[in-house]
């Protein structure tokens, strides 16, 4: 179920483009998906695909969301202090030494947040921010979960050096033994699958993105467990998390993962439009003004230049999306201060009018606005901010 330009429209017409919404309908249908996709595992909500308090708040409150992975320690403590979750997961190491301090100061967010580590320098980080007999920290360790079917081939991020079961429970054991320091957690992020649809390109580029996730899936569920049991010979873990919404099927399934991260799920970027096994529908999306008319099949759009995070190019572009038939000229793409659009529906277009658009990714866009309305059907609800409308920015 699509709501109608019109219905858009029609709920934001006191309000001034460019603006941002989040269809409310559209947000808690694909929260019902994600959790029928987790079968009962619980998933934990990821923060910088949301970055809006209020829908972070919304998701946790239904059953089957347990806590939040942060991806700024100085995020997690601000949600950790304001209560809006007692168990929050960083999913990057940090080198931030005020955040560090503010952690360690602050006996409630000590006892909610864990922060990630994949080496013992990042211990000897911590102990310089703090000084030496600090409070116990709670950490995690993240095993690497990228894809190496041969020598010098690496598939998928490159994020801990941590790849082999034995590395990992050598690093466990430095961790256990290190004052100042309690391991509660595992993660890996299977971001070759995850984060990388196998229905969003031509038919051969398909059927090869698909081969490498069923055996990049088989590699990481053999050698996560095997990391995981020897690791929990070593250290009482309270969590083992991995994947993301693109995996959640494959994650879940693995008895030693206890917990499942997604949030793109919740407002379906088009970087998310790609995948075989779930279809999310459009949550978040924002308009901007027609404010010229240079030819009889081309408006043009005020403002508008959201370009996503990754490799450059198209699929990092912000796409129009109602009304329907409306495309990015290539040569001019979205700009700073204007963006033109052409197709047929472009002829109708006039000064004043608005074109929605949809993010390619999920959290981004709430950099660029102080506020989300949030929608149903054709009414705003309510106006919550954003953390930038909130005077936050984790970076």
């Amino acid at each position: 179920m699509t709501t109608s330009a019109h219905g858009y429209d029609l709920a934001t017409k006191d309000l001034d483009p460019p603006l941002a919404i989040v269809d409310l309908d559209a947000f808690d249908a694909n929260t019902d998906d994600l959790l029928r996709r987790a079968a009962g595992k619980p998933i934990r909500v990821v923060s910088k695909s949301v970055r809006c308090r209020a829908l972070l708040e919304r998701a946790l409150a239904r059953d089957g969301f347990e806590g939040l992975m942060c991806y700024s320690l100085a995020e997690a403590v601000w949600h950790a202090e304001l209560g809006t979750s007692d168990d929050i997961v960083v999913a990057y190491p940090t080198a931030d030494h005020e955040a560090l301090r503010r952690l360690a100061a602050s006996e409630r967010a000590r006892a909610a947040v864990t922060i990630m580590v994949d080496s013992t320098e990042h211990l000897d980080l911590v102990d310089a921010a703090l000084g030496h007999g600090h409070p116990d920290i709670r950490v995690c360790l993240e095993l690497d979960a990228s894809w190496r079917p041969l020598p010098g081939v690496h598939v998928g991020t490159r994020r801990s050096p941590v790849f082999t079961p034995g590395q990992a429970v050598t690093v466990a054991r430095r961790i256990v033994t290190r004052p100042g320091f309690q391991l509660v957690g595992m993660m890996a992020y299977e971001g070759q699958i995850a984060g990388l649809g196998d229905a969003a390109g031509k038919g051969l580029q398909n059927r090869v993105i698909g081969w490498m996730q069923r055996r990049s899936a088989a590699e990481l569920a053999r050698r996560r467990g095997a990391a995981v049991r020897a690791v929990r010979e070593v250290a009482d873990l309270e969590f083992v998390n991995g994947g993301g919404t693109g995996s959640i099927e494959t994650t879940g399934a693995e008895d030693v993962v206890t917990e499942i991260a997604a949030g793109s799920g919740f407002l379906a970027p088009t970087l998310f439009d790609g995948y075989s096994h779930f279809q999310p529908r459009p949550a978040a999306l924002f308009a901007l003004p027609v404010v010229r008319r240079p030819a009889k099949n081309v408006a043009t759009l005020y403002s508008g230049g959201y370009i996503a995070s990754g490799p450059t190019g198209p699929s990092r572009e912000p796409s129009p999306y109602l009304p329907e038939g409306l495309r990015l000229l290539g040569f001019e793409g979205a700009g700073e201060v204007q963006t033109p659009v052409t197709g047929e529906a472009a002829r109708t277009l006039r000064l004043g009018d608005r074109v929605w658009l949809r993010h390619a990714k999920a959290g981004e866009l709430a950099e660029r606005f102080l506020a989300y309305h949030l929608v149903r059907g054709s009414q705003v609800e309510r106006t919550v901010p954003t953390y930038r409308g909130e005077g936050q920015n984790f970076g």
